[in-house]
């Protein structure tokens, strides 16, 4: 059973409401445009060269990837989790990528395993491009916990990790990544991972996945503890530092 299929990404037939769409999209998980603050669409308008329809409609479907929230008479914002919601959503991380990765362990194939293998000499390139500092995966098939979340072959659960949430936690993911010692760290338990999947060892494979993200959330909190938890003022405007 082929379990879903990476996101598309900007194609020369892609219309320009596509295209702004994902370079919205990449700038909120990356953190450049800032959590809690107001979407300006006549700035994006201009900035982007688009109509306000288009751009709308492309406001409506980062809302179904819950990256925007848009509330009647006030507008759209991006979205803004408080620590509580945080660790929901590390905790379905935690207990649902991990059972991926059990189920990984009896699914893999040696070839799976080699191609993970391959994703990750990749990262360990761009991690040394960064001099260890950053740990930045692309969407889909070029995302590490993508392709586990695949390999388990469990659609239900492919829906749940990789359909309408997976976008929103990237955009914490991020942010650990950028942590100081975290991207060799991580990088190297990776690795384990993909070693007990290769061995078949699911309960293995499960313990190291969730004690991965366990770290991530702690390394995340700690750093969110060091900001305020209010949300921006609504005058802070998400588009003048939008990612051309």
């Amino acid at each position: 059973m082929k379990v879903g299929s990476a996101p598309k990404l900007t194609s020369k037939s892609s219309t320009l409401a596509d295209d702004v769409f994902e370079q919205l999209r990449a700038s909120i998980v990356k953190g450049e445009l800032t959590p809690g603050s107001k979407i300006n669409e006549p700035q994006l308008s201009k900035q982007h060269g688009i109509s306000r329809g288009p751009l709308r409609e492309a406001i409506r479907r980062l809302e179904g990837c819950k990256l925007v929230e848009i509330k009647p008479n006030v507008g759209a914002n991006i979205v803004f989790l408080d620590i509580p919601q945080v660790i929901e959503i590390y905790e379905i991380r935690e207990s649902l990528e991990g059972l991926a990765s059990r189920l990984a362990a009896l699914n893999a194939s040696a070839e799976d395993c080699e191609k993970l293998r391959s994703l990750l000499t990749e990262h360990e390139r761009h991690i040394h491009s960064q001099n260890g500092r950053r740990y930045y995966q692309r969407e889909g098939d070029l995302d590490f916990h993508f392709q586990i979340v695949q390999l388990s072959r469990n659609s239900r659960l492919f829906d749940i990790l990789c359909g309408e949430l997976y976008h929103l936690m990237r955009m914490y993911r991020v942010q650990t990544a950028n942590e100081p010692s975290r991207p060799v760290q991580a990088f190297k338990e990776h690795h384990q991972i993909v070693d007990a999947i290769e061995k078949g060892d699911g309960e293995l494979a499960e313990l190291l996945m969730n004690r991965h993200i366990s770290t991530a959330r702690k390394a995340l909190l700690a750093r969110l503890d060091g900001k305020p938890q209010t949300k921006f003022s609504e005058n802070v405007d998400a588009g003048s530092s939008a990612h051309q």
